[in-house]
């Protein structure tokens, strides 16, 4: 019996959404965004051109859009927020965690974040102005300051009546954070802990002092890598003193690293991760315009080489059809250590020490490859050519060019890093340049040698 295609939900709410916003019910939209998750409507509004975005967006809850806000990608939420009236973006902002808050107001005018911040009790807008001062890439602007604190000196049934007397614990808590009457750090207190312990118990006598810190200055990649060795689901965040700021929790790992993952494939294309994939045509043609010029200067570079030969082209034609496997091979090649690199220096795994092993092993890993591949494709051309030379220069060219683009697949990211440039969103197009012109050079020149 044939199987039955499912869709996925996301796909099936998107058509329920397309279909009710055609049949022009608006109570039919509303009943929907109603039974959706802030988080859900988010994506729903990703999903939808320009026009019904509007429409679907007047039908949200109030109470729930800044909680949507938050859920969206920068690009889509800017265009949302510029059409709002001041006073509903200030509503929006209202009861939201300090740290969503602070997401939403990096890109507001000044005299609206002074009106948001003039909503907030002095405690909150201290903590939302802390949050504001750190980069959004490190701990400092990963954190949130909704936090539990307690003092050594208590006793665990004390702590259980505090908590029974709050109703509510913050979302995500596995863990309580101690401090000392000036608010430095000490140490966690888990729930376990509080539960499984004689209720007599002093706090001292029973919370971890080995679970550390970490200072708001640590970048969110170290954040996210200390996360998945510890297997944390939260931890505490101090300034350079010591003293408690925040806290961390798996939830805001978890969006970091979509938002790496998204960054690191839309960066390889010259985009973000925040394009909105219905944005107008104008502006989306503009900001793919100099991607598209800086890879044709390179195409061009690569033609130049080209160029340079066109009297051993115009001899021996079978050059032309033979060589874009040089560059093909080694753009492959080099891709393949580029992207080994690039992770390598995410997970903080290269680094001088073992940069030279690195270096020499994909050197002998290209030179292998290059040596296998160039005696198959030797035959090849003698065979299809009837020219035993022109294998013979085809085979020589590609193991050189190979071990060119182990090469720079290795050292490119590395100085690309080291002059602040993003080796995701420029290493491709560099290497392919490289391996392009470095292949056609090769190539020709030793046929124009032994060929002419």
């Amino acid at each position: 019996m044939a199987e039955i295609a499912v869709k996925p939900e996301s796909e099936q709410r998107l058509q329920a959404l397309f279909e009710a916003l055609e049949s022009g019910t608006v109570r039919q939209v509303r009943r929907l965004l109603h039974a959706l998750h802030p988080a859900e409507i988010a994506t729903l509004l990703e999903s939808v051109p320009p026009p019904q975005r509007t429409l679907v967006w007047e039908l949200v809850k109030e109470t729930e859009g800044g909680e949507i806000l938050a859920h969206l990608g920068e690009e889509v939420r800017n265009s949302l927020i510029h059409d709002m009236e001041t006073a509903d973006i200030v509503a929006a902002t209202e009861g939201l965690d300090v740290d969503d808050m602070a997401d939403i107001l990096q890109n507001l005018p000044d005299q609206v974040i002074q009106k948001i911040l003039q909503t907030l009790n002095n405690q909150d807008r201290i903590r939302l102005e802390t949050v504001l001062s750190y980069d959004e890439d490190t701990a400092g602007g990963l954190m949130n300051i909704d936090t539990i604190t307690l003092r050594p000196d208590v006793t665990l049934d004390v702590v259980m009546r505090y908590l029974r007397l709050r109703g509510e614990l913050p979302s995500t808590t596995d863990s309580l954070i101690v401090v000392d009457r000036d608010d430095h750090y000490m140490g966690m207190l888990s729930l376990a802990d509080i539960l499984t312990n004689d209720p007599e118990s002093t706090v001292a006598s029973v919370f971890n002092q080995e679970r550390k810190s970490i200072p708001a200055s640590m970048p969110a990649r170290e954040v996210a890598t200390l996360f998945e060795n510890h297997d944390l689901v939260s931890v505490a965040v101090s300034d350079d003193d010591g003293k408690l700021l925040g806290r961390i929790t798996i939830d805001d790992v978890v969006d970091y690293i979509r938002e790496e993952a998204t960054h690191a494939v839309m960066t390889r294309a010259g985009l973000t991760e925040d394009d909105d994939i219905f944005a107008p045509v104008i502006p989306s043609a503009k900001a793919r315009a100099l991607w598209l010029g800086i890879n044709l200067l390179t195409a061009l570079m690569a033609a130049w080489v080209i160029g340079l030969f066109q009297g051993t082209l115009e001899q021996i034609v079978a050059l032309a059809v033979l060589m874009p496997i040089v560059a093909s091979m080694g753009g492959i090649a080099g891709t393949q250590t580029l992207t080994l690199v690039i992770r390598g220096l995410a997970l903080g795994q290269v680094a001088k020490n073992n940069l030279r092993w690195l270096f020499n092993k994909e050197v002998a890993v290209g030179l292998i490859n290059g040596i296998l591949w160039a005696m198959a494709l030797a035959g090849i051309a003698a065979w299809w050519f009837n020219n035993i030379y022109l294998g013979g220069v085809l085979a020589f060219a590609l193991v050189v060019n190979l071990i060119i683009a182990a090469m720079a697949g290795v050292l490119l990211p590395i100085f690309l890093k080291k002059v602040g440039i993003d080796p995701a969103l420029a290493g491709g197009v560099v290497l392919t340049t490289i391996t392009d012109m470095a292949g056609f050079f090769i190539f020709l020149g030793l046929a124009t040698i032994i060929l002419l």
